[in-house]
């Protein structure tokens, strides 16, 4: 057993951890509610040094609901304040992932240093999240975009459509770039192992950014499949979604904060073959 616990063990990020860290303690919501501040505080943290913290609501549209409201609240910012208040009392070190929602995307690549413009009730929730965990004295919240891992994500979805040969309408006006978890956790093992300066750090695949649309057409091209793909704009998506919440349209982050520390994000094309690869496989 070692110092480490993973929290949110069950979710795509979660899964990739264990895989990598297969000695480290590892909580999901039945074991441990981080939203429970009781359960937090009792919890035994004796021989705990680091917290992986992979828990949170991801349902973007869903926080736009009176009961998503809540529960993405609590899981995203009430929670993460009940971590960093563990971490700063027991001397832990707490590493959390956050999203490039915290920005509006009026600009086209963001750097650390951006003040949060959260557009919705979800990417507010996870500003008030960082917020939380910088209140601890040993953290790292590595932001990311368009996460992608073992789990219901954009590229298993995408080649579910493929195969019954749909020709899907995507949206051409939000842009940025995929982040697979095994470049999640290679990024954390890098910041714990060089013990980097505690603070936020983007970090997503690299390569040249693209629109959803282009992601679909690189998936097919990769895939095999010849379904064509038609662009549209966000504003036309949302049009029949009634609860749709308002995405920023750029989430580009800038890598270069990481990068000074010595770490090289793979380009995610690349990345993205390989998935497709073993996704087929199967």
């Amino acid at each position: 057993m070692s110092d480490m616990l993973i929290i949110g063990a069950n979710g795509q990020l979660g899964k990739a951890l264990q895989a990598h860290y297969p000695d480290a303690g590892a909580v999901d919501m039945d074991e441990l509610n981080i939203s429970d501040a009781k359960q937090v505080e009792n919890y035994d943290w004796s021989n705990i040094k680091i917290v992986l913290n992979a828990a949170g609501y991801t349902n973007v549209d869903g926080a736009e609901t009176a009961e998503g409201r809540i529960a993405a609240w609590q899981a995203n910012a009430s929670a993460v304040a009940n971590l960093a208040r563990v971490a700063q009392e027991k001397g832990i070190t707490l590493v959390h992932v956050s999203t490039d929602f915290v920005f509006d995307g009026s600009k086209t690549t963001h750097d650390e240093n951006e003040p949060f413009s959260p557009l919705s009730v979800y990417a507010s929730s996870k500003a008030a999240g960082d917020i939380a965990v910088s209140l601890a004295p040993n953290h790292y919240v590595l932001r990311s975009s368009w996460v992608v891992g073992d789990g219901k994500n954009f590229v298993r979805t995408m080649l579910e459509i493929g195969k019954k040969g749909i020709n899907p309408e995507v949206v051409s006006d939000q842009v940025g770039r995929l982040t697979f978890t095994s470049e999640l956790v290679r990024a954390i093992e890098h910041l714990l192992k060089e013990k980097c300066v505690s603070g936020t750090y983007n970090l997503s695949n690299g390569g040249e950014p693209a629109s959803w649309a282009d992601i679909s057409r690189e998936i097919f091209r990769l895939a095999g499949y010849s379904n064509t793909v038609t662009g549209i704009s966000a504003e036309q998506y949302a049009k029949n979604k009634p609860d749709a919440a308002t995405r920023p349209h750029n989430s580009t982050l800038s890598l270069s904060k990481i990068e000074s520390t010595g770490f090289s994000p793979k380009d995610w094309k690349e990345d993205l073959k390989q998935y497709i690869k073993k996704e087929l496989s199967q």
